[in-house]
This record gives structure tokens, C-alpha cells and sequence, in this order.
């Protein structure tokens, strides 16, 4: 069924006009029950280890010295888990929200293997590839100066390899996709990167945190496995969280009734425990639907954060209207699937646009069984083009959004 506008914004505290649900594009559970998974269509990351070219100084054109990312104790040189100089503020410093232990950064002291000897140049795609897909604690060291690494290829964890899984760029290291391809990605279900259970759509391993990194110019367009979507990172299965990371300019398909997440796309968690985003930023992203993250039946908590200036750029929501290519819902934020849950605190979320349903943000529970939570934050200006519940929101679940100490306009 359509979704019809609204001729005018539902003010808070009035009961939420009832809408239309939208049907998710649900991946299977476990792909081996019909036909093994395939990897994405990414002729940049076949395969771990792809990268066979051998890496040169742009300001020289010399070939240079690959990273370190054997296993084994690092050199002295390795970003330390404290604070380093230099690093670039990210999220919202007055959010005020509380942090759970789980959230929080991961102790890097001990890397288990390092990206880069001491200067720039060493710092290349091929060692970050061979790092990710080698797991474990990874931290770099490409010298005193902030560093932006261009991703030739896209990083793909390895599912046997972890189960920690842990990218610290110690606030000097940008991944940069060149605006051709996703930087990294995790799938527990793609066989090209290992099966390690029986049920690849609920397992508690890899463990996956980026923190202290910046992500810029990610593109998933054209990635259609498991739906596409996922800019900068695409993650099925597993765990994953954000910490004090940065995420610019990131594109995925712009038109689609389901695909999102022009920074993040997540599919499954184990246990259904929430994606963490923690004092952490989202600029300039552009996609169909979610022009910062993006979700089907997982849950999020997002910390002391600020998402601002993204789009989603579709046309004609979820289902698509007929004779529309679908889209154009959640301008930061969409979550589509069955029972999970949205908690946002401290966060800004401000300046982003949907050319159809929830400016800020597009929140369907199908079965009505998820829930909106939103405390000491602020939602302002989120323009909704087709449709909204609430001054940037469009919500479908259980009851209406909580908010807390808010403020929606």
C-alpha cells in the first residue's frame, strides 16, 4: 500500500496519524539452505590479498616498503590506546549521554599488527587490505602528520580471522574510497570470506570496531549483494560498532525501494544486540534511503553524535509507487524490518533531507513490535518531501517514540 503525505507536520504529544507499512527487502536467514552466498560484485576485492601492485611514493614515484602486518608483537612505533596529538574532533562533546562499557573504544596498547613503518608513503592500501583480512588488533603508523590512505581496493574481513577485529587510525588516518568503491566490509554469510557456523546470520564473531578513523568518499553503487548499500562499510552478521569516527561524503545507489546507507548498511547482530555509534559524526552522504546509516531488523544506539547535511535522493518510498524506481526515506537515518529498536541520546541530528518519508529519520517496525527512543538530543530542520509522523520522523512501531528532554522541530 502507498504512503500518502501529510498535509501538515504532527505536532508531539498528538497521537501519531496511522500510515501505510513498508515492506522490507528481507535477506535469507542462511544462504546454504538454497544455493551458496556470493561476494559482492567488486572486482576490486575479490579476494584478501588481491592487491598485487607494488605501492610508490607520489611525491617521488619510487616504489615503496610495504606495512607491517605480520602477526606478532609490533614495534615501538604503534598507535597507543590513549589519546594521540592532533586528533580531529568528532560527535557532539556536549551530548552528555552515558557510555556503556560496551561502547566505549577498544585498548589498543598491545596491537596485534601494525599498518605502516613510520612515514606516509608506507601507509598504503595494500597493507591495510592484507591487515583487515589478517584480523586482529590493527593500529597504523604512517608518521606524525594526519594521512589519507586511497582504497584501491575494498578491505574485507575474514570471518576465521578475529574474532576481534579492531581499526585504529589513533584520529590521523583517513580511508578514502576515491568515490569508486566501499572501503571495508564484513559478511558472515559470504562464503568468498569463510563460513565458520552453521548459522552465518547469528553468530557472535567477528567482532568488528572501526574508532579513531575517518572515512571519506565511499561508493557502493552498483554493489547489489545482500541488497547493496554501504558506502563506507557494509556489515551482515556478527557485531559492529563506531567509536569517535568521521564519515564525509560517502554514496550509495540512489534510487531503490530498500538500499541505504550511504555510510553504514548493517544486516543481522548476534542476539539482536544493538550496532553502537559513539561520538561520532556523519556528513554529506547521499543515497536512496538512509544518507548516513542504514539497517533491516537490527537495533541501534547512537551516542553523543551528530549527523548532519546527508540525503536520501529516491523517488518513490517503500513499496515503490508505481512507475518509480523507489526510495527517498530517512534522510540520516532508515530502519526497516520487524521487531528492533532505535535508541538516539545526545545526539544532533540536523540539516539532512528525504525527498520522501523522515528527513531525519524513516522507522518502520512491519509487526509493530520496535521502539523509538529519543533523550537529550536535538532534530531540527529535516525537511520530509512526501510524508512524516513527527517534524523530521516517520515512525511505524509500538505505541509512539519516547522523547526525552528533546527537542523535534
Amino acid at each position: 500500500m502507498r504512503l500518502k503525505p501529510l498535509a501538515a507536520v504532527v505536532a508531539l504529544g498528538v497521537a501519531m496519524t496511522a500510515l501505510s507499512a513498508c515492506g522490507p527487502s528481507v535477506p535469507r536467514a542462511d544462504p546454504r539452505s538454497a544455493q551458496p552466498p556470493v561476494s559482492e560484485s567488486d572486482t576490486d576485492a575479490a579476494a584478501p590479498t588481491e592487491e598485487a601492485e607494488q605501492p610508490t611514493d607520489p611525491s617521488t614515484g619510487q616504489p615503496t616498503p610495504s606495512a607491517r602486518t605480520g602477526l606478532g608483537a609490533p614495534g615501538p612505533s604503534a598507535t597507543p590506546s590513549s589519546a594521540p596529538q592532533s586528533v580531529r574532533p568528532t560527535g557532539n562533546p556536549s551530548g552528555g549521554a552515558a557510555v556503556p562499557a560496551e561502547a566505549r573504544a577498544v585498548d589498543t596498547s598491545k596491537p596485534t599488527r601494525t599498518v605502516g613503518t613510520g612515514t606516509a608513503a608506507s601507509c598504503t592500501s595494500t597493507a591495510v587490505v592484507r591487515a583487515v583480512a589478517a584480523g586482529g588488533i590493527i593500529t597504523f603508523d604512517c608518521g606524525p602528520d594526519p594521512v589519507t590512505i586511497q582504497m584501491t581496493a575494498t578491505a574485507k574481513v575474514r570471518n576465521a580471522n578475529g574474532p576481534k577485529v579492531v581499526l585504529d587510525g589513533g584520529g590521523k588516518v583517513t580511508l578514502s574510497g576515491q568515490g569508486k568503491r566501499r572501503i571495508l566490509y564484513m559478511n558472515t554469510c559470504d562464503a568468498l570470506q569463510g563460513w565458520t557456523t552453521s548459522h552465518c546470520n547469528d553468530q557472535d564473531h567477528p567482532q568488528l570496531t572501526v574508532q579513531n578513523l575517518t572515512f571519506v568518499d565511499g561508493d557502493a553503487t552498483g554493489q547489489k549483494a545482500e541488497g547493496g548499500g554501504g558506502g563506507a562499510i557494509f556489515v551482515r552478521g556478527g557485531r559492529f560498532k563506531v567509536v569517535n569516527s568521521h564519515f564525509a561524503g560517502n554514496r550509495c545507489d540512489r534510487t531503490g525501494p530498500d538500499v541505504g546507507g550511504a555510510a553504514i548498511r548493517v544486516l543481522d547482530q548476534h542476539n539482536d544486540q544493538p550496532v553502537y555509534v559513539v561520538n561520532s559524526t556523519f556528513t554529506g552522504g547521499s543515497c536512496a534511503n538512509g544518507g548516513a546509516l542504514s539497517s533491516i531488523g537490527v537495533s541501534w544506539v547512537v551516542l553523543n553524535s551528530v549527523l548532519r547535511n546527508n540525503k536520501a535522493v529516491g523517488n518513490g518510498a517503500n513499496p515503490a509507487r508505481s512507475g518509480t524506481p523507489g526510495g527517498g526515506s530517512g534522510g540520516a537515518i532508515y530502519c526497516d524490518g520487524d521487531k528492533f529498536s532505535v535508541r538516539i541520546a545526545g545526539t544532533m541530528i540536523e540539516g539532512n533531507d528525504a525527498k520522501e518519508g523522515g528527513g531525519a529519520l524513516f522507522f518502520v517496525s512491519n509487526n509493530r513490535t520496535g521502539t523509538l527512543r529519543i533523550e537529550n538530543s536535538t532534530l531540527r530542520r529535516n525537511p520530509s518531501h512526501g510524508f512524516e509522523t513527527y517534524p523530521g520522523i516517520f515512525y511505524l512501531g509500538s505505541g509512539t517514540p519516547t522523547f526525552a528532554s528533546s527537542t523535534i522541530r
